[in-house]
């Protein structure tokens, strides 16, 4: 059986005690362990960071970016193997991993920029004699806990602008399928980080709470679903850390009658049931104004969800994978009972698929509910799976209420010709991340991604600028050199850039 380490202090280390079981979710067999790290783990590798770190914050933030670039390099070389791995232990398409992959890629890119992104603001003479300017400064010690369902992508958009600003970096990723971030991490450090700069452990329970709670550790970014991502959020504040936890979603797609129906069910074909549902910015209801609406959708979407091609991930030309684990396949079935027994119409079933000689995978086909209301569970909770609800409402100003409504704010698209009722609803919609007949709305690397309301604890979003305010802090100086002119007596009334 193939072993996962650690990676700390630039050093391998193996399980010596409890293991995690690592499972191809096509097959259902475990095809690798990782070691569960513990506390006495996670205070190794920030022992490790820390030793590391003041060396790496001295270092000129152009050699820094000079790391970035050759890191890229390897990952471009790279990218087939690391696909391969993702698909493997996720489950999603090879060509959906490098969709994944690019999209790290893009942040390492923008972190090639960290030398301009760093620069501070300066002004001369900003009171008699007195120059002034700030800087950005790492925080040190930094982490990251990353999700099951992105994980090459959620890491690339952490450490590499928190090391780009001169952080020692964390990252605990999920136990699930943690291979593709270990051999990412491995390829940065031969793209010439320094050991310790970059340390992986794995781990539960308990190595997220070594990580929360130690006073070693500054910040800590965390993706994950809502509940957890509250209790994160609230450890890890009450133990005074900057923490960003991004949570779940419930993403709308509203489409008017005026819709391009045929162009909105295709891209909803990918945006409800790509990665298998297993994305954040997933849509899982399509908002219809208009039963005339929500017909010609359904049958539009009916015969593209029959002929989905549904198999293992490694294998080309699959539309969708399996789901991560046989939990979160019983999980996503539970929901479906659920929608049938509160008075949903299941148009699509995908509950009886098999996929030849991968009887043991976790599949479940693309499903499909129509006359879905907000009382339902299926409307209301967070699914991560292959299933769409279809609610129906009689005007724009309805479908924004019900999004507004709902707990989520995360993502939201709408589908239509109208120039006027695009711009109401971006302005008005209580939502993150907005999509005009955009059905995936994640803003591209230079911007940054974040929900509303309980998709997001936290003031600033992920990657894009905010990173750099949240990997380092402002520091002000205000200097001024002796001269001819001194004081000639003790001044006690506060001072102004005037006087």
């Amino acid at each position: 059986m193939e072993q996962v380490f650690h990676l700390i202090g630039g050093e391998r280390i193996a399980a010596t005690g409890a293991t995690l079981d690592i499972t191809n979710p096509a097959t259902g067999q475990v095809i690798r362990r990782a070691p569960e790290g513990d506390a006495a783990t996670v205070q190794q590798a920030i022992e490790a960071a820390k030793a590391a770190f003041p060396a790496w914050r001295d270092t000129p933030p152009a050699r820094r970016a000079q790391v970035m670039y050759r890191f890229k390099q390897l990952l471009e070389a790279h990218a087939e193997r690391l696909t391969r791995l993702i698909s493997e232990e996720h489950g999603k398409t090879v060509e959906d991993a490098l969709g994944e992959l690019r999209r790290g890629i893009e942040n390492v890119e923008y972190a090639c920029g960290v030398p301009e992104l760093l620069k501070g603001e300066y002004s001369h003479n900003a009171g008699p004699g007195i120059d002034a300017w700030s800087n950005f400064q790492p925080l040190g010690v930094v982490a990251g806990i990353t999700p099951f369902n992105f994980p090459a992508m959620v890491p690339l958009w952490m450490y590499p602008m928190a090391i780009a600003c001169g952080n020692a970096f964390i990252l605990k990723p999920s136990e699930k399928d943690p291979s593709s971030a270990l051999a990412i991490a491995e390829l940065l450090e031969e793209a010439g980080l320094p050991r310790g700069i970059l340390n992986v452990v794995h781990g539960g329970r308990e190595a997220v709470e070594a990580l929360l709670d130690a006073p070693e550790v500054k910040a800590l970014s965390f993706v994950g679903s809502t509940p957890v991502a509250h209790a994160i959020y609230s450890r890890g504040c009450a133990n005074g850390k900057r923490v960003q936890a991004l949570g779940g979603a419930k993403n709308h797609a509203v489409l008017l009658p005026d819709a391009d129906i045929d162009n909105a069910a295709n891209t909803l074909m990918g945006a409800a049931y790509g990665s298998c549902g297993e994305r954040c910015m997933a849509i899982s209801v399509a908002v219809c104004v208009g039963d005339e609406t929500a017909e010609r959708l359904i049958e539009a979407m009916r015969p593209k969800i029959a002929a989905l091609k549904v198999g293992p991930g490694t294998e080309k030309g699959m539309d969708m994978g399996p789901l991560i684990t046989a939990d979160q396949r019983d999980k996503v079935l539970g929901y479906i009972e659920d929608g049938i027994r509160s008075g949903a119409t299941l148009v699509a079933d995908g509950r009886e698929l098999t996929v030849a000689g991968h009887e043991e995978g976790f599949f479940v086909g693309g499903c499909l509910f129509d006359h879905v209301t907000r009382d339902m569970r299926i409307y209301q909770e967070e699914i991560f799976g292959p299933v769409l609800c279809v609610v129906r409402v009689d005007s724009l100003d309805a479908a924004i209420e019900l999004i507004n409504a709902h707990e989520y704010g995360n993502g939201t698209c709408l589908f239509t010709r109208d120039g006027e009722a695009a711009r109401r609803f971006a302005d008005s919609i209580e939502v993150g991340m907005v999509g005009i007949n955009v059905p995936l709305p994640v803003p591209v690397a230079f911007h940054s991604f974040g929900g509303w309301k309980r998709s997001l604890f936290g003031d600033l979003h992920a990657y894009g600028p905010d990173a750099v305010r949240f990997y380092t802090r402002r520091k002000a100086v205000s200097q001024r050199w002796p001269s001819s002119f001194e004081t000639a007596h003790a001044e006690f009334h506060f001072p102004s850039g005037s006087h």
